[in-house]
């Protein structure tokens, strides 16, 4: 893996703390363009399986007894189908977008703190993509469900746009795969030094309200059942990094020289 070997990577190591504010932009540049790259290769894959996404995507809504969704302009296909495209493109691509985040952090860490990025990588990757399998099995067609029967109990005629229903599927894929990363990150921190067992276990009380305001912003229901959807999981996945950081975390220690 190019990440422990790049000579380049091993030079801002040497260069660790001297950066400038101007040089972080620069890096910052460098490894977000390199993440673009890697999405538009694997949106050339993906746009050739679009049919195939929109009708995988349309399942949760079909479910819940909507026999159609409602295309309002003739473009709003096309767009749909791109959308989700880009958004296969991503979770396709997520190893390398977050070893591109990794490279990024890097030349803030220890050399023996490098030795983290496989692990980092791998268990990111895999809990990036459960996140997104978690939205689209169990916590989609949840939300999907409960509002299509309370509109149908209010007697009205449900007609679903098309585009509003994949961006609210979009918002809540990403935002779910998103935070399926909590537990990968305390795991660095943890073995880094920066974050213990104790302080976060001190801290979850701030962590649940936390968790409590960002199920409220990405969750498409204003209701109680919708936000604990997102908001168990997360207060989960913390506690479980909690565990992670007693089991694995230990004090930050410079390197000889220092």
């Amino acid at each position: 893996m190019p990440v422990d070997t790049d000579p380049e990577q091993d030079e801002q190591q040497d260069l660790r703390g001297q950066m400038s504010f101007l040089d972080h932009l620069e890096e910052l540049r460098k490894r977000i363009i390199h993440a673009l790259i890697a999405v538009g290769v694997a949106l050339c894959v993906c746009w050739a399986f679009a049919d195939t996404l929109y009708r995988l995507v349309s399942r949760p809504i079909t479910k819940a007894g909507i026999t159609s969704l409602v295309l309002s302009t003739p473009t709003e296909g096309f767009n749909l189908e791109l959308k989700l495209a880009v958004v296969a493109a991503i979770f396709l691509s997520s190893p390398f977008i977050l070893g591109q985040v990794w490279l990024f952090i890097s030349p803030g860490l220890y050399k023996h703190e490098r030795r983290y990025a496989l692990p980092f990588i791998f268990f990111s990757s895999l809990l990036f993509v459960l996140g997104g399998l978690f939205g689209y099995f169990v916590a989609f067609p949840f939300a999907m469900q409960f509002l299509i029967e309370w509109e149908k109990n209010m007697g009205a005629t449900v007609l679903i746009n098309a585009s509003e229903y994949f961006d609210l599927f979009i918002m809540v894929e990403l935002g779910l795969a998103v935070i399926f990363e909590i537990p990968a990150v305390i795991f660095v921190l943890s073995r880094i030094g920066l974050v213990s067992g104790p302080f976060l276990l001190r801290n979850t009380r701030y962590a649940i309200l936390i968790s409590a305001i960002v199920s409220a912003v990405i969750t498409p229901t204003t209701d109680i059942p919708n936000m604990m959807m997102m908001m168990v999981p997360m207060v989960g996945l913390y506690l479980l990094g909690v565990v992670i950081a007693y089991v694995f975390g230990k004090k930050r220690t410079k390197e000889p020289g220092d």
